[in-house]
């Protein structure tokens, strides 16, 4: 069975390049190998979703252009749903509806999940569709969204992913995270002079 991420990514074009670049042969296994073959969401991929704060969502206009769209809210704003669907709930914003209104003519999206603090990248290829507020999932995807005003939901039908190499992403941390890494060595420094002064 081949691999499904690769064969939407991998066109007639950009098998071409990788010919001339000598990597074909190397790419050409991973699409053959039934291994590689990754169209359902496992654990590891459902936590990694919940637990993120934001992402990149491409999505196709009617003229053909790519348009990509940042998405962010408190980490768990992203559900994963089942293993073949996550969504969350989309907040008030600029009211330009780009994206929403390039999923109404063509569903395909691209999305980029990272984690800057260790460098780790989902990529997947999707379906999308919005989700009406009277929608009784709206539930579980406003689920902790709190005072902010929602206008609709979002459901993505995974068609297949892709963990990608960590190699040029830079390490960057939320200020969340810089503050309990602050914590952590506040309470160890008061430890360490309390441990001084006693002597």
């Amino acid at each position: 069975m081949p691999n499904t991420y690769h064969q939407i990514a991998f066109t007639d074009a950009v098998k071409a390049l990788q010919e001339e670049a000598g990597s074909r042969a190397m790419y050409a296994k991973y699409e053959a190998s039934p291994k590689q073959m990754k169209v359902e969401l496992s654990e590891p991929e459902m936590a990694y979703l919940a637990a993120r704060d934001s992402f990149y969502m491409a999505s196709v206009s009617e003229t053909g252009w790519p348009y990509m769209q940042h998405r962010g809210g408190s980490a768990g704003f992203v559900k994963a749903l089942n293993s073949k669907e996550f969504g969350w709930a989309e907040y008030t914003g600029n009211k330009q509806y780009i994206s929403t209104g390039n999923i109404s003519g063509d569903d395909r999206v691209s999305l980029f999940f990272i984690d800057y603090a260790t460098k780790t990248r989902l990529k997947i290829f999707g379906h999308a569709r919005v989700i009406a507020l009277d929608d009784p999932l709206m539930e579980t995807l406003a689920e902790g969204a709190g005072d902010l005003v929602i206008e609709r939901g979002m459901v993505v039908t995974v068609a297949s992913y892709e963990w990608n190499c960590p190699k040029y992403i830079t390490e960057r941390y939320t200020k969340a995270e810089v503050e309990a890494a602050l914590a952590q060595m506040g309470a160890r420094i008061a430890e360490l002079e309390a441990q001084l002064k006693a002597q």
